[in-house]
């Protein structure tokens, strides 16, 4: 009974992962990323790089977005026609923006980010976990083939094959799903990992990082008894995450101190007063629920920025 029972609770919960995982459409961004009708059309009429940018620097003065191109220049998809948002890259597969996009998965014909990478992880998990049952509940058998003890028969091939399928399934999978816990402790994507986001103060793979309990809390949810669970609980909209590392331009932090001052978690650090989703804000400001956390993190007042999907890189 025990058996049957295990056997078909991971087989239900690899299913509804991979089938979430296929079947969530990847996010975008919101309008507000896209240009208006003027400066579209005024984008198009320039020739010259540096007016294209004074377009777009205007047009996302409102926006909040921390991060850049190498070069400085603010991220802009021709293809989406968009300034891209934080984490947000262009899928050439989808061929739309993708919120926090990790990767284009053909395993999955779709796109992982923002709105299924929890799924994606579940996925992984559960999928290491029915290998191991099934190589685990086999092996006996398996160790009969090769001392003899097993009968005769046709099914002895079809046990040898069933062990080193599930075997070599479990090895590659667990090396896939170690390495995405790793990513997650860290709060990076697998983009990321190999192209630092650059800020105003450079390159930094640790830019978005708040440590690792609230690395993981972003991706699986304030809510523990839904983290092995294949539904939505990641925090934040996918547009704007917390970051410990943004430092204000000097004429940002002029505009900031007449209206509203910025707040410091650090000496001589200070930090933009962009608004927040409350979720993210709650990852900031909850500093006594973590471990993890110093005085390099940062509390950024809370605001309503509503996002939906999709990103260019």
């Amino acid at each position: 009974v025990v058996y049957l029972v295990v056997f078909h609770l991971s087989f239900v919960m690899f299913v509804w992962s991979y089938w979430k995982t296929i079947f969530t459409s990847p996010a975008s961004p919101s309008n507000e990323f896209s240009l208006s009708k003027a400066d579209k059309e005024q984008y198009e009429k320039e020739e010259r790089p540096e007016s294209q940018q004074e377009i777009l620097r205007r047009a996302a003065k409102d926006l909040p977005i921390y991060t850049t191109t190498a070069s400085r220049a603010i991220r802009y998809c021709d293809r989406c026609q968009l300034i891209k948002p934080d984490r947000c890259h262009h899928c050439s597969a989808c061929d739309i923006c993708v919120l926090k996009m990790d990767h284009h998965c053909p395993w999955v014909n779709n796109c992982v980010g923002f709105s299924n990478y929890k799924f994606f992880l579940l996925f992984l998990m559960y999928s290491l976990l029915y290998c191991l049952f099934v190589a685990a509940t086999v092996l006996q058998y398996f160790i009969k083939f090769w001392t003899n003890e097993l009968p005769d028969t046709h099914a002895k091939f079809h046990v040898l094959f069933l062990f080193f399928v599930a075997a070599m399934f479990f090895i590659s999978i667990l090396s896939l799903f170690s390495y995405h816990c790793w990513l997650v402790g860290k709060n990076r994507s697998t983009i990321e990992t190999f192209r630092a986001p650059t800020f105003r103060n450079g390159p930094d793979k640790n830019g978005f990082s708040l440590g690792c309990s609230k690395n993981l809390r972003e991706v699986f949810g304030d809510e523990k008894k839904y983290w092995l669970l294949p539904i939505f609980t990641s925090l934040g909209d996918g547009c704007n995450f917390p970051t410990r590392l943004v430092i204000m331009d000097p004429e940002q932090l002029t505009v900031s101190s007449q209206n509203e001052p910025a707040k410091s978690s650090g000496a001589n650090q200070s930090f933009p007063t962009r608004p927040l989703s409350e979720s993210q804000n709650r990852l900031l400001a909850s500093d006594s629920q973590w471990v993890e956390s110093g005085p390099e993190e940062e509390n950024v007042k809370s605001g309503n920025l509503n996002c939906n999907t999709s990103d260019d890189s």
